[in-house]
């Protein structure tokens, strides 16, 4: 009916314009207007998104007026109106009947799509994350599961499951072989009406850590660490720290300091990763337990990024964070890597929910990997969960020199993305841009000196070194007021950063004095 309908339209618009002024005319114009009718009918009820729908009706009426302007134009001169007439009925049935013979149903990229079409590996064990529609439950799913041998289990725990809908995400495991029934399988789960979504549970890997610096620039490489500065704070590898010179950071602790501003709270910073050393020197004052099977990191990563958010200030051991003592901000863990450094989205989300249901004020992820839209429904609701549970997202934008609308968790709407700049105030090589995203700012991320296991200090590079500062900085924020969100927190880190050599690619680069100036006004 779609197709005909056009056609009747097209016709009937042709025939109208040509004999507009003699008796047929009426008849013309009903001709017309049943042509419509049937198109709108074919529209409204066609098996599609409304993004989808509105984009073809425009294509469609921007053919119907150009057909419009050519007869009107020709009407007057019976030979060339018949010449006009034929080419347009032509140009429809060799050229356009075909587009809109494959316009519906809408094409709609399928999970089994995403593997074949990317290099994005899933998880071994779990290999889809389903949702089940509400009121219902896996036990109606029995004639599909048994089918195809699948097995599942519960996939996330929030405290507060009446207020999300993560409790109704299942992690189904398919069997070793049968990945090439994936399609099969999705259909089957989808088209059983009990389940409101697919996606696949895709691994992230850690991109390396390197603290070579014979591939950064010159300038960079022999950019002076500082040793010269003085500071109101005792660490003695203070001075190691660039990136404090560039944002300030002793006017900062003047301002908390000086001025005796109290915390309503100590935040809590919850660090998603490879663990963290709970014993390091130079954080376990600042650290709070979740969990004993946290508090171990078997690569540094984790541990590094700890120590830029909430090392222990003023202690006269190691380095400093942005809170000038430990009545500001506390440090967890919650392991959602592997001692390789992979995890899964799954299992990423789930540390998520953890940090939410434990009060997190900051929910700190330096991780992600390359990603697809079918990622982007369960991390939603993830954050959302966590946004209403009193915590900000903060997640590294990603280390592939790319843009970061590809990389989730960064992109996922609601968080806090970070770039990474070098000791020039430059946007890192390394480093994927933000411009695409709402909410983009930028941090350190290169020669970044933080504490590693073992009570050891190393320099790393990275966007996930960059976002501990964010989430560092936002931690002190919310200890003096503890009702920040997000949008406020970003507005304020905007408005007050300062320019880089490629700002709207990085964001602004974060001033923490300044921003908590602003947060006092």
């Amino acid at each position: 009916m779609y197709t005909t309908g056009f056609l009747v339209a097209l016709i009937g618009l042709g025939l109208y314009i040509f004999y507009s002024e003699k008796e047929a005319s009426p008849l013309l114009q009903l001709l017309f207007m049943l042509g419509m009718g049937m198109y709108a009918y074919a529209m409204l009820t066609a098996d599609a998104q409304v993004e989808y729908k509105f984009a073809t009706a425009f294509r469609d009426l921007l053919v119907l007026g150009s057909a419009s302007l050519l007869f009107t134009l020709t009407r007057n001169r019976k030979n060339v109106y018949a010449t006009a007439f034929t080419l347009v009925m032509a140009g429809w049935y060799l050229v356009y009947s075909q587009v809109q013979a494959n316009t519906f149903p809408q094409k709609v990229e399928t999970v089994s799509d995403q593997i074949s079409n990317s290099n994005i590996p899933l998880a071994e064990n779990g290999e889809l994350l389903i949702e089940v529609a509400n009121g219902h439950s896996m036990v109606e799913l029995k004639a599909i599961t048994d089918k195809y041998n699948l097995t599942f289990e519960r996939a996330f725990f929030p405290e507060r499951g009446q207020s999300t809908d993560l409790d109704d995400y299942f992690l189904v495991n398919v069997p070793d072989g049968q990945l090439s029934q994936l399609k099969e399988i999705e259909d089957a789960l989808m088209n059983s009406k009990l389940v409101d979504w697919v996606e696949g549970n895709e691994v992230i890997q850690l991109d390396p850590m390197s603290a070579d610096f014979s591939s950064l620039p010159k300038q960079v490489r022999d950019k002076s660490s500082g040793n010269d500065r003085k500071s109101m704070m005792n660490d003695p590898a203070i001075n190691e720290i660039w990136g404090f010179e560039k944002m300030n950071v002793e006017k900062l602790y003047e301002r908390l300091t000086a001025s005796g501003i109290k915390p309503q709270k100590r935040a809590l910073i919850a660090i998603l990763d490879t663990g963290v050393d709970a014993e390091h020197e130079d954080l376990k004052d600042n650290f709070h337990s979740l969990d004993n099977r946290y508090n171990n990191d078997p690569i540094g990563h984790g541990t590094h990024c700890a120590g830029i958010a909430a090392a222990v200030s003023n202690n006269g051991i190691g380095i400093a964070s942005f809170a000038p003592d430990n009545q500001f901000v506390k440090v967890t863990s919650i392991k959602v890597l592997n001692p390789a450094g992979a995890g899964t989205q799954g299992k990423i989300i789930k540390g998520m929910t953890e940090a939410a249901d434990a009060g997190a004020d900051v929910i700190s992820l330096s991780l992600g990997g390359l990603s697809t839209k079918f990622r982007q429904r369960a991390y939603v609701k993830a954050v959302e969960y966590a946004n209403e549970s009193g915590a900000i997202v903060v997640v590294a934008a990603g280390n592939s020199n790319r843009n970061a609308k590809s990389y989730s968790p960064a992109n996922t709407p609601g968080v806090i993305a970070v770039s990474a700049v070098d000791t020039m105030v430059r946007k890192s090589h390394f480093s994927n841009t933000v411009q695409d995203l709402k909410m983009g700012v930028a941090a350190p991320g290169v020669k970044v000196y933080s504490t590693i296991p073992g009570s050891k200090y190393k320099f790393f590079n990275g966007t996930s070194m960059a976002a501990p500062y964010v989430s560092g900085l936002v931690g002190v924020m919310k200890s003096i007021y503890p009702k920040l969100d997000t949008k406020q927190a970003y507005e304020i880190l905007h408005k007050t950063g300062t320019e880089t050599d490629q700002t709207t690619h990085t964001g602004k680069f974060i001033q923490p004095a300044a921003a908590i100036e602003m947060l006092l006004d």
